[in-house]
């Protein structure tokens, strides 16, 4: 793979910040707090230092999956007004140094996580880095249009993460939180590519509006919302949240719904963009009433 960037690359150029932004925080930010949920919806107790320690190797394997893929990613990048900006394609980290980092925090993160905490946790961080490396960003992203819905699924391990920490296995329960994000990530990143479709064309990239249209997406979205309706209201039936969660839920739901509505309806992309911010907040409120009622 060649690398493109708009400028010479030169190692002495890299700084914090731009390491920083190889971690992709802002996509950290939401695997870490659903991380968090798993460990506080799980039964038993932590030590809270051990679950700190969690959280870390949670946050770590996050952002190191994403530095691999920014490394892969490069030469796609520079031609998406999105990410043309990031360190790679702007030339101030190198390839080497952007892979190398990317590795080493993965294997740090898993092996604290095993030693630290228990070895079936240590297993699923390394099976949702690997599986966001290899089977998302290297075999499904430029190859299928389904790249969202089955990639997805590296994205919805963390609450199963945080659960085995606790309990060191994994039962009904983090499986449906998986469930809840595996069918939230659709619609949240088709509602993305809708109004960025003309970047993913330039990159050539199949996401499901360049290669089946937008009609056709818009109603994915709408029938993938409202797929999603059990998968929300299942923590209240599994006792993992009380009525407040319920009460809350149905409210969030239907707004995604709603929301979901409008983007079929619509031939802008007024309510895309909407549904793609709402669709973030929804997923942090679900969590957090989780933990909290």
């Amino acid at each position: 793979m060649t690398t493109v960037a708009a400028y010479p690359v030169s190692p002495s150029m890299a700084e914090v910040s731009d390491f920083i932004t190889l971690l992709k925080p802002r996509v950290m930010t939401l695997v870490v707090f659903t991380g968090v949920a798993g460990i506080v919806l799980a039964p038993g107790h932590i030590h809270p230092f051990l679950a700190l320690v969690a959280i870390l190797c949670i946050a770590i394997a996050s952002g190191a999956a994403g530095a691999i893929n920014m490394w892969y990613e490069r030469d796609t990048d520079a031609l998406m007004q999105r990410t043309q900006n990031r360190p790679l394609p702007q030339g101030r980290i190198t390839p080497g140094d952007a892979l190398a980092f990317g590795v080493i925090l993965t294997v740090l993160s898993v092996f604290l996580m095993g030693l630290a905490l228990n070895w079936m946790a240590a297993a699923l961080l390394a099976a949702a880095s690997l599986f966001y490396i290899f089977v998302y960003t290297i075999w499904l992203k430029k190859r299928t249009p389904q790249n969202i819905v089955i990639g997805g699924a590296a994205g919805a391990f963390p609450p199963m993460i945080g659960w085995a920490a606790v309990t060191g296995d994994v039962s009904l329960a983090p499986w449906m939180l998986f469930a809840l994000i595996f069918f939230w990530t659709p619609p949240h990143f088709w509602a993305l590519a809708l109004y960025r479709n003309d970047d993913y064309k330039r990159a050539n990239i199949p996401m499901l509006p360049v290669v089946a249209g937008e009609k056709v997406t818009r109603l994915q979205i709408l029938l993938y919302s409202l797929v999603l309706t059990p998968f929300a209201l299942a923590p209240y039936a599994l006792e993992l949240a009380g009525p407040v969660y319920l009460a809350g839920a149905i409210v969030l739901h239907g707004l995604f719904i709603a929301s979901a509505f409008r983007v079929y309806r619509e031939t802008g992309y007024t309510y895309a963009r909407r549904l793609f911010g709402y669709s973030i907040f929804y997923l942090f409120a679900l969590f957090g009433l989780m933990m909290v009622t």
